[in-house]
Parts: structure tokens; C-alpha cells; sequence
């Protein structure tokens, strides 16, 4: 994950560097005319947008849908790892809270939001 942060990261900066390379532009020689708006600037900037979108937002966006599926999808009897790390079946459930049976045999009421993933069986 920190590997793919990075990389990301890297293209980002490379990418502006490039923005501010553009913008860099020499003025027009005496006698000359100004070669009016530079769409380089826009260009690049508009790649940047795309690129942070296609490799941040995008992914981040899809793994929420996931996880609220999940979280709509649970039932009686499912096996769960809640965010706090205890490991618990799940007893009932209504809207927003639920009753778990943790592995010591104790029952408690939590959050649906609380539950990190679903075990298999």
C-alpha cells in the first residue's frame, strides 16, 4: 500500500513539475508579438485532475461501496471481525446496531459501522 501511495505520489510530482515547466515561457523578442494563451497550462493540468481521480479517488470511492454492501448484506449467524479486533457471530441485527456473541460467550450490542470484515464460515 505504501508502495503504491508512493508511486502516485511520484507520478503527482512529476506532473507538476511538468505544469511548472510549462509555465515557464520566455517573453517575445522586442518587435514581437505575444503568441496569446498557452493551452499547455490547461492541458497538463487537466492530465493531473485525471490521474488523481483514476488513481485516488476512483479506488477509494469503490472500496467504500464494497464495504457499505457488506455492511447491508449482514445477517444472523454471520461470522464478523469487528474494527476493534474481536472476532464474533453475529445474533441479530437491525438498522443501525446489532447484537454479537464475542468467542468468550458474552453478548454486546455494537454498531453495524463497527464491523470491519466478514469471515468466511
Amino acid at each position: 500500500m505504501k508502495n503504491r501511495i508512493a508511486k502516485y505520489g511520484l507520478f503527482l510530482a512529476t506532473l507538476g513539475a511538468l505544469l511548472f515547466a510549462a509555465s515557464c515561457t520566455t517573453a517575445p523578442a522586442e518587435g514581437q508579438t505575444g503568441g496569446g494563451f498557452d493551452w499547455t497550462l490547461l492541458v497538463i493540468m487537466g492530465a493531473m485532475f485525471a490521474a488523481f481521480y483514476f488513481l485516488m479517488i476512483r479506488p477509494q470511492r469503490k472500496r467504500q461501496k464494497e464495504q457499505q454492501r457488506m455492511l447491508e448484506d449482514l445477517k444472523k449467524g454471520d461470522k464478523i471481525i469487528t474494527t476493534g479486533g474481536m472476532f464474533a457471530t453475529i445474533e441479530s441485527v437491525d438498522e443501525e446496531s446489532m447484537v454479537v456473541r464475542v468467542e468468550s460467550g458474552a453478548t454486546v450490542r455494537m454498531l453495524k459501522n463497527s464491523v470491519m470484515v466478514k469471515r468466511e464460515k
